[in-house]
C-alpha cells in the first residue's frame, strides 16, 4: 500500500466549506483523512509548511490538439503543462483533425490520455459534425465513450434551430452545452477589439456586441428548452449582466472568465505582436473590470485558461493572418493570485472555489474535493513565493504567450494525481 502524508499544510476545501491548517493522508490514490497531526508510520512525507493544500485544480477549457494538429501540442505535452500550472484534471475542446464528433474521436483521446497524460483529462464532444454548425453529432454515443460536455469551440453554432434542437438533445442527456458566443456576421474579418486600439493600429475590430447577441439568443434557448448552457471564456460587461440575470431567474447559465480576460485590456495591443492576439479580444479596461466585479460577485462559475497553442512558424505571421489564442496553463494560478486575491478583490477560498468546485459543477464531474475515498487529485501552492514565467521553459511544444519574463507572487508548488507525484517546483 502505497501512502503519502501532507503535514502542516492550510487546506482548503471549498466543498467542505474547510479553512484550516491540517494534515492530508493519501493511501493507494485515495484520500485516506484529513486531520490534526495525522499518524502514518512509514508514510513518505511532504512538507507543506507555509502551503495551500487543496482540491486538484480543474481547467474547463484546453486545447490539446491531437489528433491532427500534435506539431502544435499533444496530449502529453499538454497534460505536462497543465500538472506545471498546478491542474490535475483539463477538459479538451472538439477542434481537432479530425473533429471530436463521434465516438471513435473521443475513445481515441480518452486511451491516448490514459496512456500518457500525468493529469486527468475529460473529452468534449463537438455539436455538430466537423463543427460546421448543420447536422447534429452523435451526442449520446460520444458521452457514452467519455465525453463529459458538447461544445463547437472556435466555431459559434450560427443557425438558431441547430442550436435550439442541441440544447434539447443536450438536456435529455444531462450534458452541458458550452458555447463560444460570437456572430461572424458582425465579427467578420476582426482581429482586435473594436475600438480605440484597432483604428490607432489599423486593424478591423470586432465588437462586443458580436459576443453578447449570441449570449442572449443562447440564454433564452436554454429558457426555452431547459438544457444546461455554459458561456466560454466571456468578456464583456453586457454578457455578465445576461448571465447574472438569467441565474437571477433561475436558468441553468453558468459561465466562465479566462485569467488574459481579467488581467489585459486591448490597451496592451501596442504593437503588431500576435501574442496579444485571441478570440474573444481583449476588451476595454471597463469590460475587464466588469469580469473582476463579476468574479467577485459570484456570478462566474470557473477560471478557464482556453489554453491555444500555436507553433511559432503559425502564430508569427503577420497580425492580420496569424491564428487567434494563446497558452495559458502555467501563468492561471499566477495571474489569479495577482489580479484577485493579492488585489483584496476576492478571498483565498473563492479562488480555489473557481478552481475546483466551481468548474466540477459546471460539467457534473466527481472531483475537486478533499473527502475520504475521493481521489487524490490535490494542488499544493504558494502565495508568496516570487517566480519569472520563461516560455522557453514551457512544459507545452508550443510559445505563444504574451507573460513571456512576467514576475509573479504566488504559484503552483506540487501537483498530485491519483496520489502521485507529477510535478513539482525545481
Amino acid at each position: 500500500m502505497t501512502r503519502l502524508l501532507i503535514r502542516g499544510g492550510r487546506v482548503i476545501d471549498p466543498a467542505a466549506g474547510f479553512d484550516a491548517l491540517r494534515d492530508v493522508l493519501v493511501e493507494d490514490g485515495k484520500i485516506a483523512a484529513v486531520g490534526r497531526a495525522i499518524e502514518a508510520g512509514d508514510a513518505e512525507l511532504l512538507d507543506a509548511t507555509g502551503l495551500v493544500v487543496a482540491p486538484g485544480f480543474i481547467d474547463l477549457h484546453v486545447h490539446l490538439r491531437e489528433p491532427g494538429i500534435e506539431h502544435a501540442e499533444t496530449i502529453e505535452s499538454g497534460a505536462r503543462a497543465a500538472a506545471a500550472g498546478g491542474f490535475t484534471s483539463v477538459c479538451c475542446m472538439p477542434n481537432t483533425i479530425p473533429v471530436n464528433d463521434s465516438a471513435t474521436v473521443t475513445s481515441f483521446i480518452v486511451e491516448r490520455a490514459r496512456r500518457y497524460a500525468v493529469v486527468n483529462v475529460f473529452p468534449i464532444g463537438a455539436i455538430t459534425k466537423e463543427s460546421a454548425g448543420e447536422q447534429l453529432a452523435d451526442i449520446g454515443a460520444m458521452k457514452e465513450a467519455g465525453a463529459v460536455a458538447i461544445s463547437d469551440d472556435g466555431q459559434p453554432v450560427m443557425n438558431s434551430r441547430v442550436m435550439r434542437r442541441a440544447m434539447e438533445y443536450a438536456r435529455s442527456f444531462g450534458i452541458t452545452v458550452i458555447d463560444h458566443c460570437e456572430d461572424l456576421n458582425l465579427s467578420a474579418g476582426g482581429d482586435i477589439h473594436e475600438g480605440v486600439s484597432s483604428v490607432r493600429l489599423g486593424l478591423r475590430g470586432i465588437p462586443a456586441v458580436s459576443e453578447e447577441v449570441m449570449v442572449a439568443r443562447d440564454i433564452l434557448l436554454s429558457q426555452l428548452t431547459g438544457a444546461r448552457l455554459h458561456v466560454a471564456h466571456i468578456s464583456t460587461r453586457n454578457s455578465l449582466a445576461m448571465v447574472r440575470h438569467a441565474r437571477d431567474l433561475g436558468l441553468a447559465v453558468s459561465c466562465e472568465a479566462t485569467p488574459h480576460h481579467f488581467s489585459l485590456t486591448d490597451a496592451d495591443v501596442r504593437t503588431y505582436d500576435s501574442n496579444y492576439k485571441m478570440k474573444p479580444p481583449l476588451r476595454t479596461s471597463c469590460d475587464t473590470e466588469a469580469v473582476v466585479d463579476a468574479i467577485a460577485a459570484g456570478v462566474v462559475d470557473a477560471i478557464a485558461t482556453d489554453h491555444a497553442p500555436h507553433t511559432g512558424s503559425i502564430k508569427m505571421q503577420e497580425f492580420e493572418c496569424c491564428p487567434f489564442g494563446i497558452t495559458g496553463l502555467e501563468t492561471a494560478l499566477g495571474l489569479a493570485l495577482e489580479k484577485l486575491v493579492h488585489s483584496g478583490r476576492i478571498t483565498l477560498p473563492h479562488l480555489v472555489k473557481l478552481f475546483t468546485t466551481g468548474p466540477a459543477g459546471v460539467v457534473g464531474l466527481d472531483r475537486g474535493a478533499l473527502r475520504p475515498g475521493a481521489p487524490a487529485d490535490i494542488t499544493i501552492f504558494s502565495v508568496d513565493r516570487e517566480w519569472t514565467f520563461d516560455v522557453n521553459q514551457s512544459q507545452s511544444k508550443s510559445k505563444n504567450s504574451p507573460y513571456h519574463q512576467r514576475c509573479f507572487k504566488g504559484g503552483p508548488a506540487v501537483t498530485i494525481v491519483g496520489g502521485r507525484v507529477v510535478w513539482k517546483v525545481s
